[in-house]
């Protein structure tokens, strides 16, 4: 029998992930490849506001915004994992670009492997990169991230909650709750 969850615990205050969102944005535009832009694509609902936020790092950082866009990857996920989420929307081709997939937590990555059948049914980039602010570990796939805020080890038990406003806001957080198992069947 699962008990209820434990009280949220912050792992990242509104400072500290500005200073992550910072941190991600030079890591983007340090490498030769995206001296001539990147595609920021973020992954609907997780990825929204953080690849927002990644964009004007960017344009503050290089003078240049970056074009974003947004994916719905409902229909390139293999399990039964259904929302109503917007559609897809990327304007700009991916082709012979380079495309960062941007997303709040990185746990199994089965998301970020839809994200990818998603990225190239719109076209061939030149390369594809991962941001994510949160790595949990944990993989299911041989998935990992270019760039992230932060790596915080997880167990199954452990859920990671993410508050982000597409501006920088006093209330975005980052928390983990836990859930109790007391070891009845």
């Amino acid at each position: 029998m699962i008990t209820p969850t434990q009280p949220k615990r912050t792992l990242l205050a509104a400072e500290m992930i500005e200073r992550a969102i910072a941190r991600m944005a030079h890591q983007i535009v340090e490498p030769e490849s995206a001296q001539d832009g990147v595609l920021l694509i973020g992954i609907r609902r997780g990825g929204e506001a953080l690849v927002q936020r990644l964009a004007g790092q960017i344009a503050h950082i290089t003078g240049k915004t970056p074009k974003i866009g947004f994916l719905n990857v409902q229909l390139y996920r293999d399990d039964d994992v259904m929302r109503e989420i917007p559609e897809t929307e990327v304007y700009d081709d991916v082709t012979n670009r380079e495309v960062i997939v941007v997303d709040d937590v990185l746990f199994t990555g089965r998301t970020v492997r839809s994200a990818l059948d998603a990225v190239t049914d719109l076209g061939r980039p030149r390369a594809v990169r991962l941001a994510v602010l949160i790595d949990r570990g944990l993989r299911e796939l041989p998935i990992q991230p270019d760039y992230v805020g932060r790596y915080v080890p997880t167990s199954r038990r452990e859920h990671i909650e993410v508050h982000l406003s597409p501006e920088p806001a006093p209330d975005d957080a980052v928390c983990i709750t836990v859930r109790e198992d007391d070891g009845a069947a």
